[in-house]
């Protein structure tokens, strides 16, 4: 299993970029299909530790669901975010990729190389 973890949906050219640029620098990640096994609340939290932001700086906010779940009231209340995202995982930004203690939001794709 590799040390670098990207959570990858493959209907995504950026989340493809992104997976492409780690092959490209030899890194055969392991690949999380997030929409098939969704992170859980816990390593979303811990995800979001690793990255330094805030659980609304990875939400989609352009998803039906954001709409749906009325999350727009609820921007600043992580837990409510970080609960829905565990359960709706279409909510989640990507790619993300995790090294060890650090991660990147792969918005655009380049940024993961920061922590490579």
């Amino acid at each position: 299993m590799s040390d670098v973890v990207i959570y990858h949906n493959p209907r995504c050219s950026k989340s493809r970029e992104g997976l492409q640029i780690l092959q490209d620098t030899g890194i055969e990640p392991t690949i999380v299909k997030y929409l098939d096994n969704p992170p859980s609340e816990d390593e979303l939290r811990d995800i979001l530790e690793k990255l330094g932001m805030d659980a609304i700086d990875i939400v989609r906010r352009r998803e039906q669901e954001y709409k749906d779940l009325n999350l727009k009231e609820k921007k600043d209340d992580p837990d409510a975010l970080i609960k829905a995202m565990a359960e709706h995982p279409r909510l989640i930004q990507r790619p993300i990729v995790v090294k060890g203690e650090k991660a990147a939001l792969g918005r655009p794709p380049e940024d993961i190389m920061a922590i490579l």
